[in-house]
């Protein structure tokens, strides 16, 4: 035995050059996804396969380019020399000189850096002027969408009317983030003495992209004032802004969830269960579902480009970062998932003013669902929604509930089926009352 393993050693020789690449390779951190991505400072990440896979090019920017992932990339040098113009403007308005801007980012470097799931390949100078570049060109854009600054006259970024729409799109995209605190340092340093002191950055990105939520404006000052949204980007910036108070501040204690599902709308109109559009809509977030006495309300969500590209980028989000234990738009669209196996049950929510569909077929809205909702992980447990995914599956198992209403889904769901049934009887009263006489008759005589 000793023999034998001796030859496989003989035959076996060990490579040098093998050998050290693998002991260095032992020795190097990762690269693609590095030890800080485990981190609460690390929030901004290449979105994994899986997504990528199910929903396309939904996380891919459009026309610019924000932080470090897709610089450089020439599709996107026509915005690039924008944010040179951009800069310019705001340090000739200012009299601020470039340099002040430089040193006030250069000692957030660091902190700027652990932000990324991915080892940054810029040196310190490429770096840090990568981020005052693209801050300074966003807070430009900002101020001039809220008027606190004007436009040129022949400004083609507000004049070309295609233009605004996917800078809405690109800048919530998950892999196109700058920190939230660089551009915070950005905005105090070219703030101008006249401004208005109680106009935030925070303010200011909400009612920039407010262009596309189309929430009422006293909602939108609501939210960033009274309740001091805050966001580690601006995509978590506006996907904060959704979250309800109430559960923000609120105990999610882990309830035992008996089942992991909802059934599709077909089946819980079957059992009875009614969806109605919230109470108080405009003013309410879309994640504020409730469930009382068979009736699920549910606010109206617009279903657009927009919309389909912030959910998808929210769950990417959530899926990555360790600082989001209450995963609420991941939930929400894991709950319409299971609301939706169909273009029919599509159709019926907007009916009924749940979706407001501008994003195309029935079809295509249940396609969407469908796959924005795939291969992610929820703790249905302990979600915002687990109290209401247990009273639903409660209410559905009532064998009452489910008989008395298939029987009226059935027989009184449209005029028709009314008709028909109204017919049978009819029929079936005429049967019985002639068989009665036939045989009255036949016993009488």
């Amino acid at each position: 035995m000793k023999t034998n393993n001796h030859n496989v050693i003989d035959i076996f020789k060990i490579d040098t050059e093998r050998l050290a690449s693998m002991q260095n390779k032992i020795l190097e951190n990762p690269k693609l996804l590095s030890k800080s991505a485990g981190k609460t400072s690390c929030c901004i990440f290449k979105v994994p396969q899986s997504l990528i896979e199910a929903n396309g090019k939904a996380y891919q920017p459009r026309i610019v380019s924000i932080g470090p992932y897709h610089r450089g990339q020439p599709r996107f040098n026509m915005i690039e020399e924008h944010k040179y113009r951009y800069l310019g403007s705001l340090l000739t308005r200012t009299q601020l000189p470039l340099e002040e801007l430089l040193r006030a980012i250069a000692p957030l470097e660091n902190k700027a850096r652990e932000c990324y799931s991915e080892t940054i390949q810029l040196d310190p100078h490429e770096f840090v002027e990568m981020l005052v570049l693209d801050g300074c060109f966003i807070i430009e854009l900002f101020r001039k969408v809220a008027r606190l600054v004007h436009f040129e006259v022949d400004d083609p970024l507000v004049n070309m009317a295609w233009i605004l729409p996917f800078f809405y799109r690109d800048f919530l995209k998950l892999e196109n983030q700058i920190p939230f605190f660089i551009l915070q340092r950005l905005f105090e340093i070219s703030k101008p003495p006249h401004e208005n002191s109680t106009v935030t950055l925070s303010f200011l990105a909400m009612e920039f992209f407010n262009n596309s939520l189309q929430r009422p404006e006293e909602v939108v000052k609501v939210i960033t004032d009274k309740y001091e949204v805050k966001g580690k980007h601006l995509l978590d910036l506006v996907r904060s802004s959704f979250i309800p108070i109430n559960e923000l501040e609120k105990e999610h204690k882990s309830v035992t969830t008996p089942t992991h599902v909802i059934h599709c709308v077909s089946k819980l109109r079957r059992a009875g269960i009614k969806i109605n559009p919230g109470k108080n809509n405009e003013k309410e977030s879309f994640l504020k579902v409730k469930f009382k006495h068979g009736v699920i309300e549910m606010p109206t969500i617009t279903m657009d480009d927009f919309m389909s590209s912030f959910l998808s980028n929210c769950v990417a989000f959530e899926q990555c970062y360790i600082g989001c234990s209450m995963k609420y738009v991941t939930t929400y669209v894991t709950f319409l998932d299971c609301l939706i196996n169909t273009y029919r049950d599509v159709e019926y929510l907007c009916d009924r003013n749940i979706i407001e569909n501008h994003f195309g077929t029935e079809g295509e809205v249940a396609s969407f669902i469908n796959n924005a909702g795939k291969d992610v992980a929820v703790d249905f447990d302990s979600c915002y929604l687990s109290s209401l995914f247990n009273e639903v599956h409660e209410y559905y198992r009532n064998s009452w509930h489910v008989q008395w209403a298939s029987f009226k889904y059935t027989y009184f769901d449209t005029p028709w089926s009314f008709i028909s049934a109204l017919a049978a009887l009819v029929l079936l009263v005429l049967t019985v009352g002639q068989t009665y006489f036939a045989a009255y008759q036949y016993f009488d005589a």
